[in-house]
C-alpha cells in the first residue's frame, strides 16, 4: 500500500479527521500493514493491548464474551473505524475479540509509536479524549435501549444503524453488503434469536426488508422502518 493510499485511510478515520496534512502524512509513514483473512481474529478478547488498528478496508464483527460463557457482537467496523484504542489508552486488556467477515486490511501502530504522534501533534490527543467520551455515550445509550425500548424498537433502530454506516443504495433499498445473520441481531440488541426471526419474517412480509440468500438484508422501505424504531 503506498503512501498516498494510506494517507486516505487516516484522513477519513475519525481519530485523525480534520488534522493537519503534516499530521496525516507522519501518521501514515509510520503506520504498519496487516492483512486479515475472513474468519481470522485480529486480537482476542483478554489480551495485552498494545497496538492501535484503523480499518483501510473490509469488515471486523466485535464479539465479546460474557463471564458465563455467551456470546455478544457489540458493533460492526469497517473502512475508518478505530479498533482496540480505548483499551491500550485505559492500559486494560481488550476487552472483546474482532473477527473478520471478510478479507480485511489493517493499518496498525504500536502504543509507543502512537504516544509519540500525540505528543508531537497534541490536537490529536484531544481528539483521542473526545473519541473515549463517545464510546463511553454509545455504551451507556445501548443500555439505556436495552432496559427502556420494545425489542421491535431495538431491532430497527440496530439494522438503521449498520445501514447508516455501511448501506448502499441498489434498486432495491439500501442493502447492509455483509452477512448478518439473525443470531448477530439477538445479539446486539438483547433479545432471542426466536423474536429477531419472528420479527424479520414479518417485515419481510410487509416489504419493509428483503431476505437475500447471501445473508444481505435490503431495506426496501427505510421511512417505515424509522417509523418503528421511533414508536412510543
Amino acid at each position: 500500500m503506498d503512501k498516498t493510499a494510506r494517507i486516505a485511510i487516516v484522513e477519513r478515520a475519525k481519530l485523525f479527521a480534520g488534522l493537519p496534512p503534516e499530521t496525516l502524512a507522519e501518521a501514515a509513514e509510520t503506520a504498519q500493514v496487516r492483512v486479515v483473512d475472513k474468519g481470522d481474529v485480529v486480537f482476542r478478547q483478554g489480551d495485552e493491548a498494545g497496538h492501535h488498528f484503523i480499518v483501510a478496508w473490509g469488515r471486523l464483527r466485535l464479539d465479546q464474551t460474557t463471564p458465563d460463557g455467551k456470546n455478544i457482537v457489540l458493533r460492526f467496523m469497517g473502512p475508518g473505524d478505530l479498533v482496540g484504542s480505548v483499551a491500550v489508552w485505559r492500559k486494560v486488556p481488550y476487552p472483546a475479540t474482532p473477527l473478520a467477515v471478510e478479507e480485511t486490511r489493517l493499518l496498525v501502530w504500536s502504543d509507543a509509536r502512537m504516544m509519540e504522534l500525540m505528543q508531537a501533534h497534541p490536537p490529536l490527543a484531544m481528539k483521542a479524549m473526545n473519541m473515549m467520551g463517545g464510546r463511553i455515550e454509545e455504551l451507556q445509550e445501548r443500555l439505556q435501549q436495552v432496559a427502556t425500548q420494545q425489542v421491535e424498537r431495538r431491532i430497527a433502530a440496530t439494522i438503521l444503524k449498520i445501514a447508516g454506516q455501511s448501506g448502499r443504495k441498489t434498486e432495491a433499498g439500501v442493502e447492509i453488503p455483509f452477512a448478518l445473520s439473525r443470531q448477530d441481531l439477538a445479539e446486539m440488541t438483547g433479545t432471542t434469536l426466536h423474536t429477531v426471526s419472528r420479527t424479520l419474517s414479518g417485515w419481510i412480509d410487509e416489504g419493509i426488508l428483503e431476505g437475500r440468500r447471501s445473508s444481505h438484508l435490503v431495506i426496501c422501505r427505510p421511512h417505515r422502518l424509522v417509523e418503528i424504531s421511533e414508536q412510543a
